[in-house]
């Protein structure tokens, strides 16, 4: 059986007091905290190596090279995406955010006639359709909205159900014969539901569009298996999967990303580049990887994968639901409205809240008073709050490191914000 305390013993962050109080930490939606293997691992990485990628004939070179691709091919694994049969899947980027925008500038490019032949399957134009929904977080409407306003393209988008879902059941009305491309998140940051992507996915192959997945919230949460769910494209970020800042990871579809074309410009994303003609672009990934790559945070971000698996996926949700049934209670404290499902069927902790006559910020502020880190504000997802007459709302959201006895630390916190406020 797994001790997650012990667990919790590998972060030091959590060794602390807050405001006189032990700290209690429920803002992994954010960011989660990095356990002490990934923080040797990127310190050692500075230590023993430091060295760019893919370039230099020196022995340091040589070794960076070898660790940046190995930790490339532990990411894979955690995804179940294609490596080591020789299709690798897996571009590094800066981050959920640089992903997202590196697909919609590429496929803009391809609506240039830019990539030749292969790239055309990407372009979109006037009279086509690009689909998100009103679930999304900014770096997922954002730069497909821009796309679309550079094109001519309509943005369309899945409405939600009472309690935040994005409409999974309207896919085939809502994506059409003129639908190009399909950008949905897999579990919103704000009510901690989880898509039901299959009929969506089903119904943008049947038209021939591309879907792309905000994985940003399910990798830390989920086991996660982009070949079974037939997923285009996939863009996370490290640091919610408990490792570093600064660094993200880009799935696509071997043939998809042999045909996109490139997005950013410069070394080692080019073969051969000449002043009188186009330069001719390296193969995936690597020609979606211009200038010097973050090499100790992938190296690390590696080692996070690898911990996460060590520990089983199975096990990490298992232990997430029990906290989640705890701090769902949170709804049952007067005045406290719940922005999501009530109960942890098909979602996962990432709890957001309203509280009737206290501000978010308030809210916020209140719990950091007894040592308990919150998330308050829109979220980067303003559509969402919309939907439930919000601007803004507070959120607690789980990770591995929390315990049940926290959970109900936070709904008994919760109990005491409005009569201090007087509400």
């Amino acid at each position: 059986m797994t001790d997650f305390l012990e667990i919790r013993k590998q972060f030091p962050i959590l060794d602390q007091e807050v405001h006189g109080h032990r700290l209690v930490y429920f803002d992994s939606s954010a960011t989660a905290q990095k356990p002490q293997c990934v923080i040797d691992a990127e310190s050692e990485f500075y230590e023993t190596i430091n060295a760019g990628v893919h370039r230099g004939a020196h022995e340091l070179a040589s070794r960076s090279t070898v660790a940046f691709e190995q930790a490339r091919a532990k990411v894979a694994k955690l995804v179940g995406a294609g490596y080591e049969e020789g299709g690798e899947e897996v571009v590094v980027t800066a981050g959920a955010t640089a992903g997202l925008n590196l697909l919609a500038t590429a496929i803009g490019n391809a609506s240039l006639g830019r990539g030749g032949e292969a790239a055309k399957r990407f372009a979109v134009g006037p009279g086509d359709e690009i689909v998100v929904s009103k679930a999304e977080h900014h770096s997922v409407l954002l730069p497909f909205q821009e796309l679309a306003l550079r094109t001519g393209a309509t943005l369309k988008w899945f409405d939600l159900t009472d309690d935040g879902r994005v409409r999974s059941d309207t896919a085939n009305e809502v994506i059409t014969e003129r639908t190009k491309v399909v950008a949905v998140t897999h579990i919103s940051n704000v009510t901690g539901a989880i898509t039901d992507i299959a009929p969506i996915v089903k119904r943008a192959h049947e038209v021939g569009a591309i879907f792309i997945l905000d994985a940003c919230q399910s990798v830390p949460h989920l086991k996660i298996d982009f070949h079974a769910m037939d997923v285009d494209f996939a863009a996370w970020s490290a640091h919610k999967m408990y490792g570093p800042t600064g660094v993200g990871f880009l799935y696509g579809k071997r043939e998809l990303l042999e045909a996109l074309p490139p997005a950013s410009f410069g070394g080692s994303m080019v073969e051969l580049a000449w002043m009188d003609k186009p330069a001719q672009y390296m193969a995936p990934p690597e020609r979606f990887e211009a200038g010097t790559q973050p090499v100790a945070q992938v190296v690390a971000a590696g080692v996070a994968a690898d911990w996460m698996r060590g520990i089983g996926m199975e096990n990490l949700m298992a232990h997430e639901r029990t906290i989640t049934d705890e701090l769902l209670k949170i709804g049952e404290v007067p005045g406290f409205r719940i922005i999501g499902p009530a109960d942890a069927k098909d979602r996962v902790g990432t709890v957001s809240f309203d509280v009737d006559g206290v501000h978010p910020h308030d809210v916020g502020q209140f719990f950091d008073a007894q040592g308990i880190a919150v998330r308050v504000g829109h979220h980067c997802a303003q559509p969402v709050h919309r939907h439930f007459g919000l601007f803004a709302s507070t959120r607690a959201s789980t990770g591995i490191y929390n315990t049940v006895d926290e959970a109900k630390q936070v709904v008994d916190v919760a109990a005491k914000v409005r009569p201090f406020f007087e509400v």
